[in-house]
């Protein structure tokens, strides 16, 4: 497992499943955390859901934020990006799912909307991604990000490499929130430690999960 590497106040808790730990982390999650994670239906969407939403089942979203000591939320990834949050007093969380059509449609603006305290105290950790080496994307994709040719760069005729982490950098930046860490992964290069849907087209995934102690 890997916890991310950022200042979060002492009652707050993370941690990123790898491919050791298996499909979604497996019994190795369950015994780390302290209650099941309330897991949503992702869609690529922008929608932030809070508890209530979780009351029957497993809703549609893509970020979710929590106020509760022992509620966990957890995204599912295998290529797109975990984006985990906590404001500095240690009282709000939240975790995105940010692949580029939930960047583009804004789940990272959102989620921090949703959290409610003031972005200059908010920190947010970029987790294990698809790299800018390897993610090669077709027009439709730099259609939905124009102004941001900084994230691309020409592989061959009508295709380019994204940068997911550069995007979500500038996004963050835009909301307001200055404490970003994280963002040097590459889960398609790195085989031996993470699962990766283009690489692989299997269905087995990582879990990002953040918790209030």
């Amino acid at each position: 497992m890997i916890e991310p590497d950022w200042p979060a106040p002492p009652g707050v808790r993370a941690l990123v499943t790898t491919r050791a730990e298996g499909d979604l982390g497996g019994a190795a999650l369950r015994a780390t955390l302290p209650s099941e994670p309330m897991w949503m239906k992702q869609v690529h969407g922008a929608a932030v859901l809070q508890r209530k939403d979780f009351s029957k089942g497993n809703p549609e979203g893509d970020a979710a934020i929590s106020v509760v000591p022992g509620e966990v939320i957890a995204v599912k990834i295998a290529d797109c990006m975990p984006v985990l949050f906590a404001d500095d007093a240690g009282s709000v969380i939240g975790a995105a799912h940010a692949g580029w059509r939930g960047l583009a449609a804004g789940v990272l603006e959102n989620t921090v909307a949703a959290m409610r305290v003031a972005p200059t105290r908010l920190m947010a950790w970029l987790g294990p991604a698809i790299g800018p080496r390897v993610y090669e994307v077709g027009e439709d994709v730099r259609e939905a990000y124009a102004g941001h040719d900084y994230a691309f760069a020409a592989t061959r005729p009508g295709h380019w490499n994204l940068d997911l982490y550069a995007v979500a950098r500038q996004r963050l930046m835009g909301a307001g929130v200055r404490n970003l860490f994280g963002g040097a992964f590459c889960t398609y290069s790195d085989r031996e430690r993470f699962f990766s849907y283009r690489r692989d087209r299997g269905t087995q995934r990582m879990a990002a999960a953040i918790w209030l102690t």
